[in-house]
């Protein structure tokens, strides 16, 4: 994993918190918490990806905090890390939004990102 050690690679909110962990309530036990991840795509190259997680893999990082769980998938870790994890309503919207000191570039629309290491690697 990328990161400090004893450093959590994300933090949650409050409101994150609490949504994470009535969504793993809603699953009776078969969400073993949010997975995250990146995938190229969008306008600016990457966009986030959240999915219920079933199991635990080998090398996905865990965070816990206040009985929300996220894992973050290995190859997203090294992009992830420092982001805060919030959840915004709004009238015409919610959802999560990620405080990434990672990102470099947004698109107009706010669905895909922009990594700095990104550009590097391609």
């Amino acid at each position: 994993m990328f990161g400090l050690p004893g450093a959590q690679p994300v933090t949650m909110t409050p409101s994150a918190v609490r949504q994470i962990r009535k969504l793993m309530d809603s699953s009776e036990g078969r969400v073993q918490g949010l997975k995250i991840g990146v995938k190229k795509g969008g306008c600016a190259g990457m966009e986030y990806v959240m999915e219920y997680a079933e199991e635990v893999g080998e090398h996905d990082a865990v965070v816990e905090q206040d009985g929300a769980r996220v894992l973050i998938a290995p190859m997203a870790q090294m992009f992830l890390f420092g982001t805060e994890i919030d959840y915004k309503t709004s009238l015409l919207e919610s959802g999560f939004v990620f405080n990434n000191p990672n990102v470099v570039d947004a698109c107009g629309c706010g669905e895909s990102i922009k990594f700095a290491d990104a550009d590097a690697d391609a």
